[in-house]
């Protein structure tokens, strides 16, 4: 059996020679699956999809840098708001290529792939609450990455047409949209506090409060969960 992770990273480093010319396209495929020396078929079954699934894999490989990054910083001597900049800022930086981010925006911005590109989009917001150490298992688990994926995205699209030095106006960019959340939030905190509004969202929040984050199944295929002690 092939070393597919193996094989995925020769054919996305060969694929990156070629995606400013030609995009995540068809023809780089070929042209990745010729220079890489992965064999045709088994190129296709890493990559179902050809490109899009390279595209696919060089966001993940974006995440995986990023994740790395904050487990070797110290984010204890940080404030919570610098904490989540820190994170935008390294998943930014984790991105080689800024032309097949681009390239990549692009793609995902097609109807046929625009699941696709949401789905990365909350990933890498799910990937830096759990480096940041969430530990969140209501509602607050998808709204805080609902809203940081609103923020990742508009900080990387702000990011792509950034030509300023060190991208300097990029990271001040994502303290502003820090600094705006951190503002809702104030707001929220100061409505729960109001008797009248509390008192209006009673029924809303009995019907949020059953709401809990994704858990792993155990009764699902590749899942172990022990069995208790006779």
């Amino acid at each position: 059996m092939p070393d597919t992770m193996t094989d995925l990273d020769r054919l996305l480093d060969a694929a990156l020679l070629h995606v400013p010319f030609d995009g995540w396209s068809a023809d780089t495929f070929a042209a990745a699956t010729r220079d890489s020396g992965v064999d045709p078929t088994v190129a296709r079954a890493i990559c179902p999809r050809g490109a899009v699934d390279l595209a696919v894999a060089y966001h993940r490989r974006g995440d995986a840098a990023m994740t790395a990054r904050l487990r070797d910083a110290d984010l204890a001597a940080m404030r919570y708001s610098d904490r989540v900049a820190f994170a935008i800022r390294a998943r930014l930086e984790a991105a080689s290529d800024k032309e097949a981010v681009r390239r990549g925006s692009t793609l995902f911005a097609l109807p046929q792939y625009a699941a696709d590109g949401a789905r990365l989009i909350w990933g890498t917001a799910d990937a830096i609450w759990t480096a940041l150490g969430d530990t969140s298992t209501d509602i607050n688990w998808y709204t805080k990455r609902a809203t940081l994926s609103a923020v990742y995205g508009a900080c990387a699209l702000y990011w792509l047409g950034d030509q300023s030095e060190g991208h300097q106006a990029t990271w001040d960019f994502i303290e502003r949209r820090i600094a705006d959340v951190m503002q809702i939030e104030k707001v929220k905190g100061q409505l729960r506090e109001n008797k009248l509004f509390s008192a209006l969202m009673v029924g809303p929040n009995m019907i949020l409060s059953k709401v809990r984050a994704p858990t792993p199944r155990p009764d699902m295929p590749g899942s172990y969960a022990p069995k208790a002690d006779a």
